[in-house]
């Protein structure tokens, strides 16, 4: 499946946004965190979400953007088609979907964020998709865990 690419890229959004350091936190980046499963789902035909995630990002305009994590949870969950896994580095290799790092600030956070939801649990690519979300002030996560992520609550994105 060939995926269409975002109508705007994350380093020109990250260039328009003209806050100085000390507002820096109130500037939210205009990108969409993608989590492991539309991954999955935009690549696998047969995935119960394929459909709604394919209409769902016909209409998305921002940059689509992801953690190493999540990347590695998707690898994994395709790893019955190397066609599959291919097309998803294919994503990447075109920035189609651009990786976000996880800094080592972040670590604590995600240790702290899957202590506190342990009773779900929270596996290590949501702590990291949180984190990150947290730190660039994006404020949307496109996912098809509604469960988990209708429960966490990043702390620096109250609504404002």
């Amino acid at each position: 499946m060939r995926l269409r690419r975002p109508s705007r890229s994350l380093r020109r959004d990250r260039q328009e946004i003209s806050c100085d350091a000390q507002s820096s936190a109130d500037c939210p980046v205009n990108a969409i965190l993608v989590d492991a499963g539309p991954l999955v789902a935009l690549l696998h035909r047969d995935d119960q979400h394929h459909q709604k995630c394919v209409t769902a990002l016909a209409r998305l305009r921002d940059p689509l953007v992801t953690v190493w994590p999540a990347l590695t949870e998707a690898m994994y969950l395709l790893n019955f088609s190397w066609r599959a896994q291919d097309a998803l580095w294919e994503l990447v290799l075109e920035e189609t979907i651009q990786l976000l790092p996880v800094e080592a600030a972040d670590h604590r956070r995600m240790r702290d964020l899957m202590k506190k939801y342990r009773m779900l649990p929270m596996d290590l690519a949501d702590a990291a998709l949180v984190a990150v979300a947290e730190r660039e002030r994006i404020r949307r996560i496109f996912t098809v865990d509604r469960r988990d992520f209708s429960i966490y609550r990043p702390a620096k994105l109250a609504s404002s």
